[in-house]
């Protein structure tokens, strides 16, 4: 084994603090100060009722039966009341698994099942799905955002009038949230994360992003229910005291208005967002001066686009890279004082290495050469819940966390993602990573969203086929798409196949569905 490679910033210290207590330590200096905005209706917490609602809904939570070490579901879209449940219920030492909005009846009512919850926490829209899988699922109490029959209003949770419970937590052992890893490559696993694992991320961060003013403010368009909406946008925001304006739903045109009238100041997003941004008319509409700089994290950010974007806004585009199963940030551009190298995912955060692995023999790649990326600090999970052995393949015996990515790393530490090492596709023995040929079809001026897959083919073992989305009132044909990229790589990264379709399949973290794509055409060839 080679010489691990080191984050180039100072290591962090990471208190022995719970979440709420690290992320809250400030809301009473924060006082009357706008901590959460609904967008739509304005309706707003301030600090300090946010302090207070965490306290009395943890007080209500406990005198209704919740003990330390039991799982609560929330199953809501972005509202301020997310994050009162979220902080309360990870005061009462329990565990939130945060289950994705747009969840059928039978898949929210598995990740219960798995995650042992015992307790629902919704949103007043979803109960028409949330209820029959609480049904399935043996849950016991149910608590609804509102009021709605067959649930108890959490409201009454908020109004709460018993002792505030002082209960000992162990930060390096207790669960404090439960995420469901990506379905792209495999079935969702319940993602073990601590209180430290959280803290000492949040403390990674903060050196890299600053949102300390008191008039920094952000839209939470990034779901609460994925860790990258949790961490960055919900914690880090909470504890700076910056003013987070919730969505319930993404509206593009919402999303910028909001951004207009709150002054956004900064931005998380995934590049779908981005490629909005860089290339919709209606963003012309809108004063988005206040921005200081955008963050794109999710999934790969091309570097024509990232230009794109920053020529149009006229602020900072960068780029972070991570893992829910790394809470979620391992590499990033830092906020100031940084010459960012677009298309890479920057550097380590601090108290964070890596290896870059040769797949076929273990041994470390050098400079520029690919290999998986191999993840090694405190922002790692304990584990995959109930499944020992499909966490023993993922963290070795070292404390290695083994990505699934391909990546590179340049002399002075700057990492470059390639691809998703199971989603490479072989062409006639070559490797060839979809992300570079979604990058070149995303440069075509009528090309608004594609995703490239491995089709089988008899004489190539794998073709790369594009499914393309075309931008309103264009035309171009697969034959033109094709000839467009085949001037732009080498010809065995030709596309060689293309299909034009309404909307490419992402998750709600902006996340490429390449699965859904590869078992749509899987069926397609079974019926022909």
């Amino acid at each position: 084994m080679g010489t691990p490679i080191r984050s180039p910033y100072p290591d962090i210290d990471v208190p022995a603090a719970s979440l709420t207590q690290f992320v809250l330590e400030r809301a009473q200096e924060y006082g009357d100060r706008p901590a959460l905005v609904d967008g739509p209706s304005d309706r707003t917490y301030t600090y300090a009722q946010l302090l207070d609602g965490v306290r009395r809904c943890a007080a209500g939570l406990v005198a209704g039966g919740l003990r330390p070490g039991d799982t609560v579901g929330i199953f809501a879209p972005n509202v301020p009341e997310y994050a009162i449940a979220f902080y309360a219920v990870a005061y009462a030492g329990a565990t939130n698994t945060t289950a994705n909005s747009l969840f059928t009846a039978k898949e929210l009512a598995h990740q219960l099942r798995d995650a042992n919850a015992r307790t629902l926490i919704a949103a007043p829209p979803l109960l028409d799905r949330a209820l029959p899988a609480t049904r399935e699922a043996e849950i016991r109490d149910v608590y609804v955002f509102g009021e709605a029959e067959g649930a108890l209003p959490f409201s009454a949770l908020l109004d709460s009038s018993h002792p505030v419970p002082e209960i000992a937590i162990d930060p390096e052992q207790q669960v404090v949230t439960l995420p469901y890893s990506s379905g792209t490559t495999g079935l969702p696993k319940g993602v073990m994360l601590t209180h430290r694992n959280l803290v000492a991320q949040l403390r990674q961060i903060e050196m890299m992003w600053d949102i300390s003013g008191p008039a920094e403010c952000t839209i939470a368009v990034l779901p609460f229910f994925h860790i990258y909406g949790q961490t960055v946008l919900m914690h880090h925001c909470m504890r700076w005291g910056a003013k987070l304006v919730t969505m319930p739903r993404f509206d593009f045109e919402q999303y910028l208005e909001l951004s207009q009238r709150h002054r956004a100041t900064v931005a998380w997003v995934a590049p779908p967002i981005v490629l909005a941004l860089a290339k919709d008319p209606t963003v012309a509409h809108y004063d988005l001066s206040s921005l200081r700089w955008l963050l794109s994290g999710a999934a790969p950010l091309d570097a024509e686009l990232q230009l794109a974007a920053e020529a149009r806004l006229g602020c900072s585009v960068l780029q972070g890279y991570g893992l829910t199963e790394t809470s979620p940030v391992t590499n990033g551009w830092p906020s100031t004082g940084t010459a960012v190298v677009r298309g890479t995912i920057g550097p380590l955060l601090p108290s964070t290495e890596a290896r870059i692995v040769d797949i076929a023999t273990g041994a470390d790649m050098g400079p520029g050469e690919p290999g998986e990326l191999w993840i090694r600090g405190p922002q790692v999970m304990i584990g995959y819940l109930g499944k020992p052995e499909a966490t023993a393949a993922t963290i070795d015996e070292d404390g290695w966390l083994h990505t699934g990515d391909i990546a590179s790393v340049s002399t002075d530490g700057i990492f470059t993602i390639i691809d998703r090492l199971k989603e490479l596709i072989k062409y006639k023995g070559y490797q060839v990573p979809p992300a570079e040929l979604e990058g070149v079809l995303l440069t075509h001026p009528a090309i608004a969203d594609a995703c490239v897959i491995p089709a089988p083919d008899r004489d190539a073992g794998e073709i790369p086929k594009a499914f393309v989305v075309l931008k309103p009132d264009t035309t171009l044909s697969p034959d033109e798409i094709m000839d467009y990229v085949a001037g732009r790589v080498a010809p065995f990264k030709r596309i060689r196949a293309c299909e034009l379709i309404e909307t490419v399949p992402r998750t709600a973290s902006g996340k490429l569905l390449r699965r859904v794509l590869v078992e749509r055409e899987r069926a397609a060839r079974a019926g022909a």
